[in-house]
């Protein structure tokens, strides 16, 4: 199986007369991909399964030209500038699409079955979706809940890229995955939810009912979120049991289970229908698995949330109910991107990254490089309470970031 694997990266990297589909670039504008963290299952794309507390570039996608990168569950998503997907770690739920691969890869194999070149992909905890340059939604894993959008009478694993066929004739412009539940939003500005729905996380409000106890509160197939009718959403991201949006005029709405000082599911806890957040004009919205962060359009950057390990990045561990600004040594940049995995986060300033929260394993760290930490790339597992810049080693410009259940990558070129 990693031998089918290692051979076929091998020729992508080296290219091919035959087929042609390299795409030859400059040195100096070739973009590369790094990754750090929990190296189980493969995730980090190595092709081995140690865990990494650096960045380290992943040396089977060096010939690749890559655009972007998705940090899941326990596996990768990759996205090259010819609109290529490639993915690795674990596959139990078949999130990584590639027929022939059991259970996991230690190294990224190309997903195919797409009708055009992708241009968009996220992955979830279990789950995986891309967008191809048509507007078409694809999406496999996981859909034990619905969240793949492909009707009540499909399977619960489907390990294939497969297209939403209810989505015909929309034109998708974004896509982004929770735990059990997906959110996607029209190029016209609509937003769209379905999977999970438990905890108010698709924004579809309840329908009190005496027999209401009877009622699935899954949703099958994409379902608008109908208090947002005549909002032209641009932004949208998707936690563990909650989701967040912008509109076009820097407006956030949030929507699930609040935040509270014990974590449960009691109703009163619940805003199952898009709630407006007090924040200034913002342009990006990232939910980790009881945090969300957001940056401004003035490239500040504000968090709220539970605050466990310091995910939050305020310099202390106190939960935060409504919207706090990150100061310390983010004051002194600007920040253009935001990333939440589980209980960490990071952030893109003036090409650099700063990570902060979970660090992993609580300081045990591991010598025979098994730590289920290092998702923050200081060389520790320590948890970090307040932003610190990553050092890649040598002098990078960091173009975008993924934080996943615990690892990281980010897409950078070497200035």
């Amino acid at each position: 199986m990693y031998s089918r694997c290692g051979q076929l990266v091998s020729r992508l990297v080296r290219g091919s007369a035959a087929t042609g589909r390299r795409r030859w670039v400059s040195t100096e504008s070739k973009k590369y991909v790094a990754m750090w963290g929990n190296g189980d299952f493969g995730r980090l794309g190595l092709g081995d399964f140690s865990s990494q507390w650096k960045p380290t570039v992943c040396e089977r996608l060096k010939g690749e030209n890559l655009s972007a990168v998705s940090c899941g569950g326990a596996h990768t998503l990759f996205l090259t500038e010819d609109g290529r997907v490639f993915a690795t770690g674990m596959n139990d739920f078949g999130q990584l699409g590639i027929p022939g691969i059991m259970d996991h890869t230690p190294e990224p194999c190309e997903v195919a079955g797409f009708g055009e070149k992708v241009v968009k992909i996220s992955a979830g905890y279990r789950h995986s979706a891309a967008i191809t340059d048509d507007g078409a939604l694809y999406m496999w894993g996981d859909n034990s809940s619905g969240q793949l959008g492909l009707g009540k009478k499909a399977k619960n694993i489907v390990a294939i890229p497969s297209i939403v066929d209810s989505l015909n004739g929309f034109h998708m412009e974004m896509v982004a995955l929770g735990s059990e539940h997906s959110v996607a939003i029209t190029e016209n500005g609509d937003m769209l939810s379905w999977g999970a729905g438990g905890s108010g996380q698709l924004g579809h409000g309840h329908h009190p009912s005496i027999l209401s106890f009877l009622k699935s509160s899954r949703e099958y197939t994409p379902r608008l979120v109908r208090t947002l009718e005549g909002v032209k959403v641009r932004k949208i991201a998707a936690g563990l049991l909650h989701s967040a949006c912008i509109d076009e005029n820097g407006s956030v709405f949030l929507f699930g289970q609040r935040t509270t000082d014990k974590l449960g599911f009691a109703e009163a806890n619940i805003v199952s229908s898009p709630s407006a957040i007090k924040l200034p004009s913002s342009q990006q919205v990232s939910c980790g698995a009881y945090h969300t962060c957001v940056v401004t359009r003035g490239g500040e950057l504000y968090t709220w949330g539970t605050n466990e390990n310091g995910c939050l990045g305020l310099g202390y561990k106190n939960l935060a109910r409504v919207p706090e600004r990150v100061e310390g040594k983010l004051l002194q940049h600007a920040v253009s991107e935001v990333s939440c995995g589980w209980k960490h986060a990071a952030a893109i300033c003036d090409g650099n990254i700063f990570t902060w929260g979970w660090g992993g394993s609580y300081g045990t760290f591991s010598e025979d490089a098994h730590s289920s930490g290092g998702q923050l790339g200081h060389g520790t597992d320590f948890d970090y309470f307040e932003p610190t810049m990553v050092n890649f080693g040598q002098s990078v410009n960091v173009l975008h970031v993924s934080s996943g259940f615990n690892h990281t990558g980010a897409i950078f070129i070497y200035s």
